[in-house]
This record gives structure tokens, C-alpha cells and sequence, in this order.
């Protein structure tokens, strides 16, 4: 999808996915904007259907749930020492995701082969 011109409507949404990428980095200092990131994708969900961007927050959605489970996982299994490599691995792969995300969605790029 390089180089596709948007409408109006799509350059709105685009940027407002990028923020929904930056609420999320945001989230590894301020926790709260994660729980802002996932009300927005949930809330804004049927607006990007049919557009590229519906890939992009289905990435997200999947990001923040799967990153909570094993955040908990991870959490919970410190107390026998190998919570502290999932927590790590865990957050290399939250990093890995939206940086990923971000990069296509500057491409104007589907976060998955159709």
C-alpha cells in the first residue's frame, strides 16, 4: 500500500493509530495510557473497518491482551525466579510489536499478508 493516496477520513484514523502506538510506548513509563490505548481501539474499532488500518488495531488489541497474560504470568511466577525471564521477554516483544506496527503504519502497510 506505498504511496496510496488517503481520503481525509483514512489520514484522520492514520494518525490517530499512530497515537494509539504512542499511548502504548508510553505505557513502559506511565501504565495507564495502555488502559486509554485498548478504550480506543475498542471505541474506534468500526471506524478503520475495511481500511488497512483495521489490521493495525487488531495488532494492538492483541498486544495489550496477550502483553497483560504473561505480564501476569510472568508476574506471578517471580516467586520461583523464571517470572523475571518472562517478564523480559515479555516486554521484548511488547517493544518488538509496536515498533513493528508503527513502522508499517508509516508505509502505509497492512500488519498482516492478505
Amino acid at each position: 500500500m506505498d504511496n496510496i493516496a488517503l481520503t481525509d477520513s483514512e489520514k484522520s484514523a492514520k494518525s490517530l493509530t499512530m497515537v494509539v502506538y504512542a499511548l502504548y510506548a508510553a505505557a513502559f513509563l506511565l501504565g495507564i495510557t495502555a488502559i486509554i490505548a485498548i478504550m480506543i481501539n475498542y471505541i474506534k474499532r468500526d471506524d478503520v473497518a475495511g481500511t488497512f488500518l483495521a489490521s493495525h488495531f487488531r495488532w494492538q488489541i492483541r498486544t495489550f491482551w496477550f502483553g497483560l497474560l504473561w505480564g501476569v504470568i510472568g508476574g506471578i511466577s517471580t516467586l520461583i525466579l523464571i517470572g523475571w525471564v518472562v517478564l523480559g521477554a515479555n516486554t521484548l516483544w511488547i517493544i518488538y510489536r509496536i515498533v513493528k506496527g508503527y513502522l508499517n503504519l508509516n508505509d502505509n502497510k497492512s500488519m498482516y499478508m492478505d
